[in-house]
């Protein structure tokens, strides 16, 4: 299958390939979203979505046609619940859908629920925790009919705090295997912090804060358009005073976004301190910034690259990939889907 993450400004999409332990990116594309398309993760216009999502599989050459996409873990509720141990999955079902409207607010009808056994439960061997996920059905129908209108075939619905963390079993590696990690993921509009405690998200939160503020001031600054401030700002060319006088205040910024994002999860959870603080989205790719938020909260930080240890396909430009990886943690964790 595909993965494909649709944010609030592109479409990523990214095909995997597996041979004994090691993954190969075997496709990949961004393609730009026009604008308000998507407004804050939700989709306003699924044929001008579709029509980026064709672009998209055009521009990778993929030839598969199947693909998993996720909905924002804002329109979703999600509840661990205890069921005896002894049930069928059918009998579970059942008696999940009996259940279900303790746990969510909306009629049966409108929803899109599913479910998945975590383990035996603590307090009695003889039950077992399981993971109920639940949106409103037209959060679903509306990511299944774009990627419908750009000729794929949505075989899985995640979550994109699940596909993040499916991604970051691909950063340990790396990074060693912290106890807890925080992820920042810093998009277009929204930042998002995870918090990972043993490879289990335990914490997420949202904040306004995004690469669209940098550039909007590029586009004031200089008298561009938005378009042009945001190629300016990929490609460079600006002015010498960019770096001293707009680069350097958004930076700053980040990093103060950073620490006190951490701060409300310890002010609101009994952890005291994160191992390691991971970087990723559009705005990791900005240099330096990795140094200036370690200064900042004195926590080993770095970028994000779910491809540091895969192999590349002739046909993908390495260079390009390797810029784009940060802001393709999501849509890898969806491409990890294909090998459950």
């Amino acid at each position: 299958m595909l993965g494909v993450d649709i944010s609030s400004t592109s479409v990523k999409l990214l095909e995997l390939s597996r041979a004994g332990g090691r993954y190969r990116v075997e496709s990949y594309a961004v393609e730009p979203l026009p604008p308000n398309s998507v407004v804050e993760k939700n989709i306003t216009d699924a044929e001008l979505v579709g029509d980026a999502i064709g672009r998209a599989v055009k521009k990778s050459g993929t030839r598969t046609r199947t693909a998993a996409c996720a909905v924002a873990g804002s329109a979703v509720i999600t509840k661990v619940i205890s069921m005896p141990g002894n049930l069928s999955e059918d009998e579970m079902e059942s008696q999940i859908q009996i259940e279900a409207d303790q746990y969510i607010p909306y009629p049966l009808e409108e929803i899109s629920l599913d479910f998945e056994v975590l383990n035996p439960s603590e307090s009695d061997p003889a039950r077992v925790d399981v993971l109920l996920a639940a949106s409103r059905s037209d959060n679903v129908d509306i990511r299944v009919a774009a990627l419908d209108v750009g000729g794929l075939q949505a075989k899985v619905v995640d979550v994109e705090a699940f596909g993040l963390e499916n991604a970051v079993s691909l950063l340990l590696d790396d990074i060693g295997s912290p106890h807890v990690v925080a992820i920042m993921d810093v998009g277009a509009t929204t930042s998002t912090l995870s918090v990972l405690e043993d490879q289990s998200i335990v914490y997420t939160r949202e904040q306004l804060f995004g690469g669209r503020q940098l550039t909007d001031e590029i586009q004031r600054r200089y008298g561009l358009s938005y378009e042009e401030a945001g190629l300016a700002k990929r490609q460079g060319g600006l002015p010498d005073n960019y770096e001293p006088e707009v680069l350097q205040p958004f930076r700053e910024s980040m990093a103060q976004e950073v620490n006190r994002a951490l701060q409300f999860f310890f002010s609101s959870s009994q952890v005291g301190a994160v191992d390691h603080v991971v970087v990723a989205g559009g705005c990791a790719s900005i240099s330096g910034i990795d140094e200036l938020i370690r200064e900042k909260i004195d926590t080993p930080v770095s970028v994000a690259n779910p491809f540091a240890n895969m192999s590349v396909a002739s046909r993908v430009r390495a260079d390009a990939l390797a810029n784009d990886a940060p802001a393709m943690m999501i849509a890898c964790g969806l491409a990890l889907r294909s090998f459950d």
